[in-house]
């Protein structure tokens, strides 16, 4: 969305914590199925995915203290406005485009 004079605007607080929410379940239906022995798990790649999914986990719960502060959407490292057609994406993202192709 964007605002008459072009400024970026950042989803409503209920939308973005429900997209929060959205990727919180997904996540733990993903852990339960490892955790299950889901027959597409190979036992090898089990760990791995399950410290990925842990992470994200992670960054969910982060995503939602900045929610609850006032920077949700804004990027941790250069403190521009986080478009919303990545929030909508990734909406645990902490970086901008930019920012995060640095961090690679």
């Amino acid at each position: 969305m964007t605002t008459d004079v072009g400024r970026t605007q950042h989803a409503s607080e209920p939308e973005a914590r429900q997209r929060l929410e959205h990727e919180r379940n997904s996540r733990l239906t993903q852990l339960r199925a490892i955790e299950d022995g889901a027959p597409h798990t190979e036992d090898e790649l089990q760990p791995a995915h399950t410290a990925s999914i842990q992470r994200v986990l992670e960054e969910i719960d982060s995503a939602g203290q900045r929610l609850a502060h006032g920077s949700y959407g804004t990027c941790k490292r250069c403190r521009r406005a986080v478009p919303v057609e990545r929030l909508e994406i990734l909406p645990y993202v902490a970086l901008c485009v930019a920012c995060q192709e640095r961090a690679i």
